[in-house]
């Protein structure tokens, strides 16, 4: 038997949410399945959307939600893989339509897996957790398009949440000049301890601007979309990138085709959740190296597998800062 969170829906298509006792037989039959003891999951703004029932997110039900979990291998049908790995799993429509990490035990494909990289520990790993492993898909696409930290300054948007805490944490690392909209002017301190060099009001971004405006970023790393995305293209210097990851703030895009086409702005789409082994296992090994574990112990806190349930709607509400682990052994 195991602990989940469990997703169920109603007569009415309404989301029940609660925590289980389960079989191990209930687990989902994997070909080159591979089960997992998880050690920690964490809250995402989309197992928000699962749990709460806020978006279609679910695919498949019953559910256990979880887009993300680190633990180790406790058996295996793939060769890959033994018992007693330790291993990270990002992604791949778990939590969605596979049962996902918000549990103690999960039984997944084992090309699904990465192997946890020294030094980090599994609690490292989840403190980090999708948000911070998009973060650094995000600088990987600054810095494959030629934005080297003398490039000029980078705008986060979205500062205090996953991905903007962990991305201001590696960029200013690298010794990037990082710039950091929010809406919590409260969190401006919490931002310049992460490293950001000046901390701006996202209301400057986030309404209908003009298709060009004054040049100011070298690159951008963007998780909130809609009007702050477009405005962030349209002030992004000449051959800057803008990475975008999210879409906090919209789906939309209402941006013209100027900033591309007179300023060779590129504009580079960032997806964690089907990105191939290779970048993964990349991206994880920078991870290891670059993270700045003193941040990280500021970035993210712990819960129990119970609280998870009581922090899904704050976390669509805005009002968690930076990264949020599950222990599920709590």
């Amino acid at each position: 038997m195991f602990r989940a969170i469990h997703l169920e829906q109603s007569a009415d298509k309404a989301t029940v949410a609660s925590l289980k006792e389960l079989d191990d037989a209930a687990l989902p039959t994997v070909d080159k399945g591979v089960t997992v003891d998880v050690a920690y999951s964490t809250i995402n703004y989309k197992d928000g959307l699962a749990i709460t029932g806020k978006s279609p997110v679910v695919r498949k039900w019953p559910m256990v939600p979880g887009i993300d979990f680190a633990g180790t291998v406790s058996a295996s049908d793939d060769p890959a893989w033994k018992p007693g790995d330790s291993v990270v799993l990002n992604g791949w429509g778990v939590g969605e339509t596979h049962w996902g990490g918000l549990a103690q035990k999960a039984r997944v494909d084992g090309d699904w897996l990465i192997a946890l990289p020294a030094p980090l520990t599994l609690a490292d790993a989840m403190a980090i957790g999708t948000a911070g492993y998009t973060a650094m898909l995000c600088v990987l696409a600054l810095e494959q398009r030629g934005v080297q930290p003398d490039a000029g300054e980078i705008l986060v948007t979205g500062a205090s949440g996953g991905v903007g805490s962990v991305a201001i944490s590696l960029l200013a690392k690298r010794g990037y000049k990082v710039v950091a909209s929010t809406g919590k002017a409260a969190e401006a301190g919490y931002l310049e301890s992460l490293g950001a060099a000046e901390v701006i009001d996202r209301a400057t971004l986030s309404a209908p601007g003009k298709p060009l405006q004054k040049e100011r970023w070298a690159g951008v790393v963007d998780s909130v979309g809609s009007h702050t995305l477009a405005n962030a293209c349209a002030s992004t210097r000449y051959g800057g990138t803008v990475a975008a990851c999210g879409l906090a703030q919209g789906m939309d895009l209402p941006v013209t085709v100027a900033p591309f086409i007179l300023r060779g702005v590129a504009l580079i789409g960032v997806d964690s959740v089907m990105a191939p082994k290779a970048v993964r296992t990349a991206a994880w090994a920078r991870l290891a190296q670059d993270i700045d574990r003193r941040a990280l112990a500021s970035i993210a806190r712990q819960v129990s597998l119970a609280e998870a349930l009581e922090t899904a709607p704050q976390i669509l509400a805005g009002s968690i800062r930076g990264r949020v682990v599950v222990d599920v052994n709590r």
